[in-house]
């Protein structure tokens, strides 16, 4: 309703609604300029490829492919990194590519507007640990869990080099929030007996070696009462729990989170031609950014 969104509206400060229009901005121009992009759709995809690498430039964060072949077509994966005092890394990534057959407004335009507007708030910071924002390529299918994954190759070259990941965090999907009844789903019963039936909070999701990680990040995102919360760390062969590039990491041995609307049990546009960026909810989507640029601040820092 026009009249929920107003009031939302009106709750955030001129900071979050200065990052809700960069927010909107991005993923038109991932999803509604550029569109489609994979390999079906080559030209698209390094087309999102060099504009993720020029908002990296913009904000004064020098960018860097790391780059793979898939039959013989180059791939990119796009970073940038702001070295700490210590040699832990806290990256955070988002893939660029989108499902065939779907422009990918929240898959994953959603994931990748947030991680640039986090690299933009931390440019130019110190933290303690190592920040890296990475985003990867081809997560979608025929790749998804697969080596050609761009995500597990990236994962394989930093456990090659001794990369000390502390925490890996996934954004997949968090623009999609509804006040509806029965609005959330669940890939089991069992889950939906112990969280909600309304699709209005973002979800973290871990596997259960990354619990630690799972509760602390939670926990700071809660205590900034940016928007309702909800978290679990589960076995990896529950649905969804591993959909998305926090399982490149958990292969080579790295805790990794992922940040969701939970899209597959939510979002009626998942995976489809009408995945647009008018269907998003831009106010909660800025708090949840928001939100995470103070947990992301917190585990570079090593607080709780």
């Amino acid at each position: 309703m026009p009249g929920q969104k107003t009031l939302r509206a009106a709750t955030l400060s001129s900071e979050e609604i200065a990052l809700r229009n960069e927010l909107k901005a991005d993923v038109q121009k991932l999803a509604g300029e550029i569109g489609e992009r994979n390999m079906w759709h080559y030209a698209k995809l390094n087309a999102a490829a060099e504009f993720i690498e020029g908002a990296f430039q913009e904000a004064g964060l020098p960018p860097r492919r790391d780059s793979y072949q898939i039959d013989g077509r180059e791939c990119h994966n796009i970073e940038t990194e702001i070295r700490g005092t210590r040699p832990e890394i806290v990256l955070v990534g988002a893939h660029y590519d989108s499902v065939i057959g779907a422009p990918g407004a929240n898959d994953n335009g959603t994931g990748v507007a947030g991680l640039l507007a986090l690299g933009r708030r931390f440019a130019g910071k110190s933290t303690s640990a190592t920040l890296r924002f990475v985003s990867f390529v081809n997560e979608e299918p025929p790749f998804f869990q697969t080596p050609q994954m761009g995500s597990y190759v990236y994962a394989s070259l930093c456990k090659r080099r001794g990369d000390k990941i502390s925490a890996m965090i996934s954004l997949e999907t968090i623009g999609y929030f509804s006040d509806a009844p029965r609005s959330q789903t669940y890939p089991s019963i069992g889950l939906g007996a112990f969280y909600p039936t309304v699709g209005n909070f973002i979800g973290f999701v871990g596997n259960v070696g990354s619990r630690d990680l799972l509760r602390r990040a939670i926990s700071i995102f809660r205590e900034t009462k940016k928007l309702p919360a909800e978290g679990a760390a589960l076995p990896a062969f529950i649905p969804g729990v591993a959909w998305s590039d926090q399982w490149a990491f958990w292969q080579h041995g790295y805790p990794g989170i992922m940040i969701t609307d939970t899209a597959p049990f939510r979002y009626p546009h998942y995976h489809s031609a009408t995945d647009t960026p008018d269907k998003l909810d831009y106010d909660r989507f800025a708090l949840v950014v928001s939100g995470l640029e103070k947990v992301i601040a917190k585990l570079a820092d090593g607080n709780e």
